[in-house]
């Protein structure tokens, strides 16, 4: 009898983990501005597909322990890490009263300036730097629109603290009276072509072509903060769940342990005598 199912359990169970980590961080971070909760995402993976089409072939004799092919592990299937997936739904929008707190309504996100260049946040929580630039709470600079091709430095949103700040539902960010700027909200020609970079920021992927556009009709509200789109209730019964299945796939893991220890042991003596 074969043991190698044991590789399938083990399977299972490093997927169950990579699972219990994203739960986990969903959770750590169910208070974090603009956070968007991700979701493990498994596949099946077949060893057949390593295999020449030959070796699973028709039975030579029916009902019999010789009826196939020899497999050669073709037969084997396990649980793939496909990676994570990024659920952009809105979360719940909280008001602060804070002038700088700002919530996107709707799709969009804040463009932002980092050292690695341009990125992009839902997290709407600014402040004002010593300087009297917007950056947001790791001190990233906030940008607003610009011409084609213009020097990030000019799109930086600037204040020289005289005056109170009001940002329109349109985006429009204005220091009394004095237009400063409209805050750039962007959406990407494929929202599956950015991927997290922290818990905030989002970047485009490697492989993934940087289609962004400024947004049509942007909806923001000042004093507000959008909040995380993690349900606590949702994770928690996905980590109860979790947790049971690792414990099935450990138990399994045991029995195919067990019964290779009497193969070993116990029928191999046997055998021998």
């Amino acid at each position: 009898m074969s043991t190698k199912g044991v590789y399938t359990a083990l399977s299972g169970a490093m997927a169950q983990t990579a699972k219990m980590d994203t739960v986990a961080n969903n959770i750590a971070n169910a208070n974090t501005p603009g956070f968007k909760r991700d979701q493990q995402v498994f596949q099946e993976y077949l060893s057949a597909f390593e295999k020449e089409p030959t070796v699973n072939t028709v039975p030579r004799v029916v009902a019999s322990i010789d009826s196939f092919y020899p497999l050669n592990g073709g037969d084997q299937s396990f649980v793939d890490l496909k990676g994570t997936f990024t659920d952009f739904a809105q979360g719940s929008v909280r008001s602060t009263g804070n002038p700088l707190d700002v919530a996107v309504d709707g799709k969009g996100m804040f463009e932002v300036m980092t050292p690695a260049g341009m990125r992009f946040t839902r997290a709407g929580n600014f402040t004002m730097d010593g300087s009297g630039k917007l950056v947001t709470k790791d001190g990233f600079p906030v940008m607003q629109q610009g011409a084609p091709g213009a020097d990030p430095e000019s799109r930086i949103i600037k204040f020289d603290g005289q005056q109170a700040v009001s940002i329109t539902d349109q985006g429009d960010v204005f220091q009394g009276t004095d237009l400063v700027g409209k805050l750039s909200i962007v959406e990407f020609a494929k929202e599956d072509s950015i991927q997290k970079e922290g818990n905030s920021l989002y970047g485009f992927k490697s492989n993934a072509a940087p289609e962004v556009f400024n947004a049509a009709n942007p909806s923001v509200r000042q004093g507000f903060l959008e909040m995380s789109n993690v349900n606590i209730v949702q994770e928690m019964t996905d980590m109860i769940t979790t947790q049971r299945v690792f414990e099935s796939t450990q138990k399994a893991i045991s029995a195919y342990d067990q019964l290779a220890d009497k193969l070993i042991n116990q029928v191999g003596k046997t055998t021998a005598g």
